[in-house]
């Protein structure tokens, strides 16, 4: 019997989620913003995200920097597949949203394609003095081709408003 050769190519190695761990001074700085926007004082756009645990079951919080582009919010994970971004995923989309007493429900749906480009430049045009180094010298003014590599490392979701029938 005569094995004809993969027209695909070899098949390729599946890799591991890329995942930057925050160090102590991040993780300081995180309480801090935490603290802050719980009490209701936003820091450059924060919020404080609340998703169950996929494990636990129990509310998970971190501080993230909400986007706002055309009218659209969105969230970007720029230390890449963080915990966050694993709960939210396990939780369908399901999440909260807190700024002091204030929450919002949401429905986070992941952004693919070319359609990151723009999120992420736009982010990057934020927030690069915070999160610059996350991204490996991809900058707000680098190629959309470059933005559009720097992608699959750093999920992004749009937020849309709970569905009327869900609260």
């Amino acid at each position: 019997m005569e094995h004809s050769p993969d027209p695909g190519g070899p098949t390729p190695v599946a890799t591991a989620p890329r995942y930057r761990r925050p160090g102590r001074p991040t993780r300081l700085l995180n309480g801090v913003v935490h603290g802050l926007t719980r009490l209701g004082l936003s820091v450059a756009g924060s919020r404080v995200l609340e998703v169950t645990g996929r494990s636990s079951g129990l509310p998970r919080r971190t501080p993230v920097n909400v986007l706002h582009l055309d009218g659209v919010e969105h969230l970007v994970s720029p230390r890449g597949t963080t915990e966050w971004v694993r709960n939210v995923r396990a939780a369908d989309g399901q999440l909260t949203l807190q700024l002091g007493r204030h929450r919002d429900r949401r429905v986070a749906v992941e952004v693919t394609g070319e359609q990151r480009v723009a999120v992420l430049r736009a982010y990057l045009a934020r927030w690069s003095w915070e999160v610059g180094m996350f991204f490996d010298g991809v900058g707000p003014d680098s190629s959309d081709d470059e933005l559009a590599a720097a992608a699959d490392r750093h999920p992004v979701f749009r937020l849309q408003p709970v569905p009327a029938d869900d609260t």
